[in-house]
């Protein structure tokens, strides 16, 4: 079994298996004429039940083949321009390329003896991010494995810096849109079941300050401790973002820690025409971005970034085998000292490569052409008479539901639209996601492929539509 073994004397063998991988999965890719095959949970799980994984096939090609058949060939293909549904982007040949290596290669970033130039150079993407951010000299950050766990540790600093003398007293802001890691995070953290305070949104699904205001002022009355604002620079629903320099404001006034979740909008960062829609991030004490969602990486490759690098301490534990204390002063850069995480992937190559390949204007020009490409599509759909649009795009994500010309029961239209992304995604012709808007269900276009067009867009309109109203005429054949 020794043979298995990636090390000198098999580097050939391992050459051989990767491009027979790579070959598989370009010839899968180059033959996808939809995103999704429809096929059923059943079906697939029938077939990975008949897998004894106690009798291996002892051959690469014949794992592959088994392998198209339990996975290539039914996967969810995210390149694919009708491809719709949640935050998941197409990614670029330079991260893949990136992710090959680090794989191989298995640095784990935790400690400087195990990672060498892979810390310096996630080091140097974290510097970077921050300056694109703003955040000043002091900042510093560390790679996480997603929106999740970076929302998770800036509250946790958030908590530590608040100095409460009881957590039943911290309170956390967010709006009401805002991601659910919040409240997730919260109970992390022990904090009590009121801990985050919900605040209402505009018409645009952005924080109201005035509300805000309000709140912030009513904890400080009751002897409460405001911990954290959360804002929001892309919320996950509608990709709004919050009035970030009106809250740095507040924040500012009450002495809060002030959190942007920019796990979506941080292609901004990039953009070359939309940056000014994310102004204020720089005056915040910590931020989420995650490139895997507007970078186009590939999962994981996520930051959490702070103004002090010394509140990063809050996260800091030494073990002798691993990050004793001398070390600091032997001044040997342990990224383990900043993360939640022991064991870590080199998630940053895979950035690096893309920068270094096609900079970060190559980056931003994706981004603004899926912004684009959700204004086109809001046009559309706000012409059109067979849906409600909720909110005119700030990212790519477009909110709407159909409705029906001849049916008025809210219900009903509820049971046509969720049918209708059922059929949708059961016939493979595209993907879309699903969402809740004052209690009634809507569908949602997160766009994030370059690839689609305006007509993309149209046609599954369309297909949604008629899935709709073929429910609708079959509801009405049942009454009769």
């Amino acid at each position: 079994m020794r043979s298995h073994l990636l090390n000198d004397a098999t580097a050939e063998q391992y050459r051989r298996s990767v491009t027979e991988g790579v070959e598989r999965v370009a010839a899968k890719l180059a033959a996808t004429d939809r995103p999704f095959t429809g096929v059923t949970v059943d079906a697939l799980s029938l077939r990975v039940d008949e897998i004894d994984l106690d009798q291996p096939l002892h051959d690469t090609a014949a794992v592959l083949d088994e392998l198209e058949d339990v996975y290539l060939r039914d996967a969810v293909y995210f390149h694919h321009p009708r491809y719709l549904a949640h935050l998941n982007c197409p990614v670029v040949i330079p991260a893949v390329l990136g992710e090959a290596v680090l794989s191989a290669v298995n640095s784990s970033l935790d400690t400087w003896d195990q990672s060498a130039g892979g810390t310096l150079i996630e080091r140097k993407l974290i510097d970077w991010t921050c300056a694109r951010i703003g955040l000043g000299p002091a900042a510093d950050g560390v790679f996480t494995s997603g929106g999740t766990q970076s929302n998770l540790q800036a509250l946790l600093l958030a908590r530590e810096e608040a100095k409460a003398d009881s957590f039943a007293k911290l309170r956390i802001f967010a709006s009401e849109v805002s991601h659910f890691s919040v409240k997730k995070s919260a109970k992390l953290l022990g904090l009590g079941p009121d801990a985050v305070v919900s605040i209402p949104v505009d018409h645009d699904k952005r924080m109201q300050t005035v509300a805000l205001a309000r709140e912030l002022e009513r904890c400080t009355k009751d002897g409460l401790v405001p911990m954290a604002v959360v804002a929001t620079g892309g919320t996950t629903d509608f990709g709004s973002i919050d009035p970030l320099p009106e809250i740095a404001g507040l924040c500012e006034q009450y002495g809060v820690w002030m959190h942007v979740d920019a796990a979506y909008g941080c292609g901004l960062l990039a953009s070359l025409k939309y940056r000014d829609r994310i102004d204020g991030i720089e005056r915040a004490d910590s931020v989420t971005v995650d490139y895997h969602k507007s970078f186009f990486q590939p999962v994981s490759s996520s930051a959490v970034l702070v103004r002090d690098a010394a509140t990063l301490r809050h996260a800091t534990y030494h073990a002798e085998y691993l990050n004793p204390r001398r070390m600091v002063q032997e001044r040997i850069p342990n990224q383990v000292d900043k993360s939640l995480q022991t064991t870590r992937r080199f998630d940053a190559l895979k950035l690096w490569m893309t920068l270094r390949v096609m900079g970060a204007d190559g980056i931003g020009e994706l981004f603004d052409e899926v912004c684009d490409l959700a204004a086109e599509g809001w046009k559309l759909l706000a012409a059109d008479p067979r849906f409600d649009v909720v909110v005119q795009p700030s990212l790519s994500t477009l909110v709407f539901r159909y409705i029906p010309a001849a049916v008025t029961d809210p219900a009903e239209i509820d049971r046509a639209n969720l049918y209708a992304r059922k059929a949708l995604f059961a016939s493979g012709d595209a993907v879309v996601a699903g969402t809740k808007v004052a209690g009634r269900h809507y569908l949602k276009f997160t766009l994030l492929n370059p690839e689609t067009t305006t007509a993309d867009i149209a046609a599954v309109l369309d297909l949604i539509a008629g899935h709709a109203e073929q429910y609708l005429g079959e509801s009405l054949d049942r009454a009769s």
